[in-house]
């Protein structure tokens, strides 16, 4: 089943284009990887996706709804279908693992019950630490998140879009600040979701060799448009080179 559906997506910056009228799907159940050099889209098409950056032209549909198209309460819980995990992780680092959890689901709980960790719901709690176990960190459930490791943080971050319900996941740059380890420990959560739990998720990447081992499809940006869609098998060394060619970047 497709996910999400992107049609035409443009999008400039300072009369510099970024994205010329980039299509692709996302299937629930896949591991999408995103390719290129810095400066080719990549991060821009997620963004656009998500929301935090609106494109000049082209339709974002997420689960069937074109989120251009609703307003309010209705964009807000289309919206919630997609949640971003990014290279700076986003976590309060004094709360704790389980209070970053937690604050998934807030978007399902009203009045008093949202405001602060000492409010939240047992309901809630639990099924935070059911997330939390879903990454294997249930252990350090009532750790402080600044104490944690890098890989343990953006497995709190990925748990947290567990608690979100979200059934489209985006990760810009998830391993970039990783080390080799815990990166390949990301990267193999995030397939295992994708293929168990039949999540739709895609990947902004920087290693190819990571997108090769993990991703079921790559595509590729040249100066915001795409040159490559297909399996890994397809990203030779001549498909690499001219993704990452010193003139890859638009102008």
């Amino acid at each position: 089943m497709t996910a999400v559906q992107v049609d035409g997506l443009t999008k400039a910056y300072a009369g510099t284009t970024v994205l010329d009228g980039v299509d692709f799907t996302v299937q629930a159940g896949e591991l999408l990887a995103f390719l290129g050099a810095n400066g080719s889209g990549k991060s821009t098409t997620l963004k656009c996706v998500i929301g935090l950056t609106r494109p000049d032209a082209g339709t974002v549909r997420v689960q069937g709804k074109d989120l251009g198209t609703l307003q309010g309460r209705a964009q807000i819980l289309a919206r919630s279908q997609a949640a971003m995990v990014f290279q700076k992780i986003q976590l309060v680092p004094r709360r704790t693992a389980l209070d970053n959890v937690c604050s998934g689901g807030l978007l399902r709980v009203r009045g008093l019950a949202s405001a602060s960790p000492a409010f939240f719901a047992k309901e809630l709690k639990e099924e935070a630490m059911a997330c939390l176990d879903r990454v294997g960190l249930a252990g350090i459930a009532l750790e402080r998140t600044g104490k944690l490791s890098g890989g343990q943080q953006q497995r709190v971050a990925i748990a947290r879009a567990l608690c979100q319900r979200a059934s489209v996941l985006l990760a810009d740059e998830p391993v970039s600040a990783l080390d080799p380890h815990a990166a390949e420990q990301v990267m193999a959560l995030l397939a295992e979701l994708a293929h168990t739990e039949n999540l739709a998720v895609a990947a902004v990447l920087h290693q190819p060799d990571l997108a090769i081992r993990y991703a079921d499809r790559a595509i590729g940006l040249l100066k915001g448009k795409i040159v490559f869609d297909g399996g890994p098998a397809g990203l030779t060394d001549d498909v690499l080179d001219t993704l990452y060619a010193p003139d890859s970047v638009a102008a």
